[in-house]
């Protein structure tokens, strides 16, 4: 794509980072973010540039250490960004994405891969395991030695390069991992990139529709193909006596000029401008942004930590997978998507505003401001306007966009205010990512399509202040609702080399964790067990387990409490227990299935002090099977995990975000199939939700459906349809109680009469017919 095209594109689809305009972190807590992070025993991590650039405070992070999903079961992940999410007070994207690749791996140094491969075993930096690795080295080769996107708003910074390591904000072409800068900073990309999407958080869901159309799980981007590690074509620069590159060609119209000649072979080869095929991929969910406060590391709307639920795909088997978690924010400042590019106020962030548009003729250390004219969106008077647009020296009152300007609110040169801005900071990418997991296929003794729950551990060894930006032990989900019949995963990890300073029980330095129910109820709270429907198993106030005989955690078997409780399921054989001690770093209990009714509230014995608070969780098993999903005014469905119920929303269906729930029920009597109960949804006047619906009823019957309201409400019978694989298709009203019930089919069961009366029929003329003739019917 040209750069022509590529500046419309700008102009429809302004990459995030372009207006990006404050500084923030941001951290995964769930999966386990690295923040860069290996097996480091200080606080402050050891190399912020071992595998990424992630922007962030030295702080954040949890040491290495591996975990497996299987396919079909549901990751929470869960995050926290310093600086707001669905609010006025700024533009806000989150960005997340997996890869998978057999050459991914941790490392165990903290030490950056090499660029050159002769620092590598066997010259090949791809397979030597002591360094971490995400992408590969020709990736970084082909950033490095690629025309960078001179279409970009890179405001008053002096970049000093001209490939894709060189951004706004990396003008100096740092190197982290085999990162490159370009790619990171910017989305949708229009270069080819491993990434794949998963989902777009966004303040401005109108833009979803264009960020899935762009995004590459659907849509192929095109390069100049050549052979990217010949490419290092030197010439000689005899004005400036130094050597330098020609980079790879960005451009359609320029490719096919570009020649890399290969020394060995004296073979050319030509550049070819080719567009790759697309990851074939669905295009990635896109939803609006929880709302939450600016400063601040901790919960957002609802309580809880912002978060994502994805349900792993089939299709995804790799031992070496990883996820990258970007977020990016601009103040309102700056022009974004859906501000008019006519308006004189409003214009639209390219090259054209650089400082000296682009075209430097000094080198500019960011005191010089960019040519967009700031002043203009904070006063209506045009000549006014122009005045403060002018910084300092220049008789203005500095209201323009370069490093550090000294304001003048006062209009006579009275008190100026210095502003901290960086414009290479000014607008940022932050990002995490987590450790290598893998993703495997679930035993086949779980049956065909098995509901498995995932449980873990998140935070670190530390007391809240030591642990900041991350967070204290907790396990997620601590709140969980299970089918009676599905399957809970009991899985973390952890690391010896926390720093041994940090408050905890146990050995210095190390994390373990175990799961024990807690002790039946002590004195009465709201929910107690006298008072739920299923009982209530354990006190939540309590902070002693009971006893391993007392009753059935989630209907397990002694065998597999034991396990929990002492980790002896992996190999653990004796030794000094009683804090865990002697346990290792990671535990896997295995998919156990769920098969007794209750509200089962556990803890960790290790983890329960002042120190590290309270580590317990909560887990709900009834009949039903539950799920909940944040919808919007973009639309967008779900299902429940064992697909007995799947809700769609339209775009325009409602007007904001909603947390909505459906939850399905088997019936009990022979009649009905299916009860379903649809919470917390409401509809824009006139609109239908559409539900599918699992139907089992026998040839002879058909469905019937019926909804109302609420418990005290008539039923009202309600159309269907049949949908994809015999289920039951409804235009429904919105919140409220659903039944399926089995009827008989008249016209099956007529067909059928008819069918046993003329096969009756033919039978007798038959017999008649060889009586009259005295023959045998046999």
């Amino acid at each position: 794509v040209g750069f022509k095209l590529i500046l419309l594109r700008m102009k429809l689809f302004l990459a995030l980072t372009v207006t990006a305009f404050v500084a923030a972190d941001v951290y995964l807590h769930n999966p386990r973010g690295s923040n860069n992070r290996l097996d480091d025993q200080n606080r402050d991590r050891n190399n912020g540039n071992r595998l990424f650039d992630s922007q962030n405070n030295n702080r954040g992070g949890a040491n290495v250490g591996q975990v497996y999903y299987y396919a079909g079961s549901q990751i929470p992940f869960e995050w926290s960004q310093q600086h707001s999410c669905g609010n006025p007070n700024n533009h806000c994207e989150i960005i997340i994405q997996y890869m998978c690749d057999s050459k991914l791996r941790d490392g165990t140094t903290t030490n950056t891969i090499p660029e050159k491969p002769e620092d590598c075993y066997d010259y090949d930096c791809d397979t030597d395991v002591r360094f971490g690795r995400h992408e590969s080295y020709e990736w970084y080769m082909d950033c490095k030695y690629r025309e960078r996107n001179k279409g970009l708003f890179t405001s008053s910074q002096n970049v000093k390069g001209s490939t894709a390591r060189y951004t706004r904000q990396n003008p100096n072409g740092a190197r982290r991992g085999y990162e490159c800068p370009e790619e990171r900073d910017y989305y949708p990309y229009w270069h080819p990139s491993p990434w794949k999407d998963l989902a777009i958080l966004t303040n401005q869901p109108q833009r979803c529709e264009a960020y899935k159309a762009e995004s590459e799980n659907v849509k192929g981007k095109f390069y100049c193909q050549v052979p990217v590690l010949l490419a290092k074509q030197w010439y000689h620069d005899k004005k400036n006596k130094k050597r330098q590159w020609i980079p790879i060609h960005n451009i359609n119209g320029t490719c096919n000029n570009y020649t890399v000649v290969d020394t060995k072979t004296n073979t050319t080869y030509q550049g070819k401008w080719v567009q790759k095929a697309s990851h074939g991929l669905p295009a990635p969910e896109c939803q609006s942004s929880t709302w939450s406060r600016d400063n601040h590391h901790g919960n957002v709307e609802g309580g809880q930590w912002s978060g994502f639920n994805w349900t792993v795909p089939d299709s995804i088997i790799s031992e070496q997978c990883a996820i990258r978690l970007r977020y990016n924010i601009s103040t309102g400042d700056m022009p974004h998507f859906g501000d008019n590019p006519a308006s004189l106020m409003e214009p639209v962030l390219n090259s054209e505003l650089n400082y000296q548009n682009g075209k430097q003729k000094k080198k500019n250390n960011g005191q010089d401001p960019s040519l967009f004219p700031i002043a203009e969106r904070f006063f209506n008077n045009k000549t006014y306007a122009k005045e403060a647009g002018m910084k300092v020296g220049a008789g203005g009152r500095d209201y323009t966009l370069r490093n550090n300007p000294q304001v003048d609110i006062w209009g006579y040169d009275k008190v100026r205010f210095q502003l901290a801005v960086n414009t290479a900071q000014y607008g940022r990418t932050f990002q995490d990512r987590t450790h290598r997991f893998a993703i495997r296929k679930p035993p086949s003794s779980l049956g065909e399509k098995p509901v498995i729950h995932n449980v873990q551990v998140r935070g670190k060894r530390g007391n809240i202040v030591q642990t900041y930006p991350g967070t204290e032990y907790d396990y997620v989900p601590n709140r969980l609702e299970c089918r009676n019949g599905d399957y809970v995963h009991f899985q973390w990890t952890g690391s010896n080399t926390n720093p041994n300073n940090n408050a905890g029980q146990g050995r210095q330095g190390s994390d373990r964790h175990n799961v024990v129910a807690l002790k039946t109820k002590v004195y009465e709270e709201p929910g107690s067990t006298d008072q739920t429907s299923p009982a209530t198993r354990g006190h939540w106030g309590s902070s002693y387990p009971a006893k391993l005989d007392d009753f059935s955690f989630l209907g397990f078997s002694r065998t597999e409490m034991q396990n929990l409780a002492i980790l002896d399921q992996t190999g653990q054989f004796g030794g000094e227990m009683s804090e865990l001690d002697d346990a290792g770093t990671y535990f896997d209990a295995g998919p156990r299935k769920c098969t007794t009714n209750g509200v089962f509230n556990y803890m960790c014995t290790r983890n329960n002090n002042f120190s590290n608070r309270s580590q317990k969780g909560k887990i709900r098993v009834t009949n039903q099977a539950i799920a909940s999903k944040r919808l919007d005014m973009t639309g967008g469905s779900f299902s429940t995990l064992d697909g007995s119920a799947q809700l769609s929303l339209k775009a325009g269906d409602i007007t904001n975000a909603q947390t909505v729930t459906i939850a399905t029920t088997p019936a009990t009597d022979e009649d009905a199939a299916m009860y379903v109960e649809v919470d917390n949804l409401q509809l824009v006047a006139g609109k239908t939700v559409s539900l599918s619906l699992e139907y089992s009823g026998s040839s002879l019957h058909k469905p019937s459906v019926y909804y109302r309201a609420n418990d005290s409400a008539e039923w009202e019978s309600v159309d269907w349809e049949w949908g994809e694989d015999g289920q039951v298709k409804v235009e429904a009203p919105g919140s409220g109680r659903y039944k399926v019930d089995k009827v008989v089919d008249g016209g099956e069961v007529t067909g059928l009469v008819f069918g046993i009366l003329a096969a009756g029929a033919i039978g007798v003329y038959i017999y008649k017919k060889r009586k009259a003739g005295g023959k045998s019917m046999w």
